[in-house]
């Protein structure tokens, strides 16, 4: 790895940690010895990056650093690359879109050495079809988790009862073989699993949830632990 790589890569470490991260932390995940990484930091110091901490205690980066858009590694690239197949074999249209309109980003902001590495990568998944009954149009609900609304929903259910629920959603999670609206239900007074291709209708209300979407999370998190518990703990 080249030394400019090298001081991107820790910089990269350091946003990403909440936590100082001691320079054996570093140099494991960069495989080079201490000594190097100790050059570096000083290094980037020397060129106003705002690191702070000492060897032993680790260094952190002051959160208000903004640092320009740098080079991206090969394997960030493939990383990315394999990130977009995945989304295409989810079926969603939108998020599909979303996903290739990053690497015609990425495509028009890198050298052309790297450009290689998009057009013929070094990694790619198994050929497959896309998951069936994700046709549904997902961008109403991700738009109501993002801003926070509550949602009225027409949900058949398996066994062909239609019921009118308002829901607080919470998130939208994608299996093999279907995508899940993730919500509280208002008249089950719990938080339930909806297929979205049972969904008939919905509309974006224009009320306010109430309650924030990290406490939300949590709360449903909380609720699907102690589901697993009691499904775990059932002879």
């Amino acid at each position: 790895m080249r030394k400019a790589e090298r001081l991107f890569q820790i910089i990269q470490i350091l946003r990403r940690s909440s936590r100082p991260v001691t320079s054996a932390q570093l140099a494991n995940e960069l495989e080079v010895a201490q000594r190097t990484i100790y050059r570096d930091i000083a290094h980037l110091i020397g060129q106003r990056v705002p690191i702070d901490g000492e060897a032993g205690f680790g260094y952190i980066l002051d959160p208000r650093y903004d640092m320009p858009p740098l080079m991206l590694t090969p394997e960030e690239i493939e990383a990315v690359l394999l990130g977009v197949q995945m989304v295409a074999k989810l079926g969603d249209a939108a998020i599909t879109n979303a996903a290739r309109d990053v690497i015609a980003k990425i495509a028009s902001t890198i050298p052309s050495e790297l450009l290689p590495f998009i057009v013929e990568p070094a990694v790619s998944l198994k050929p497959g079809e896309v998951v069936n009954g994700l046709m549904f149009d997902t961008r109403p609900l991700r738009r109501a988790i993002r801003e926070g609304r509550k949602m009225q929903l027409d949900y058949c259910a398996v066994n062909g009862e239609v019921t009118h629920r308002i829901v607080w959603p919470v998130l939208l999670g994608y299996a093999d073989a279907h995508c899940l609206l993730i919500a509280w239900c208002e008249s089950k007074q719990a938080f339930r699993h909806f297929r979205t291709e049972r969904i008939l209708n919905l509309e974006v209300l224009e009320e306010i949830i109430g309650v924030s979407k990290g406490k939300l999370r949590q709360q449903w998190m909380q609720w699907r632990e102690t589901e697993l518990s009691r499904s775990r703990s059932t002879p």
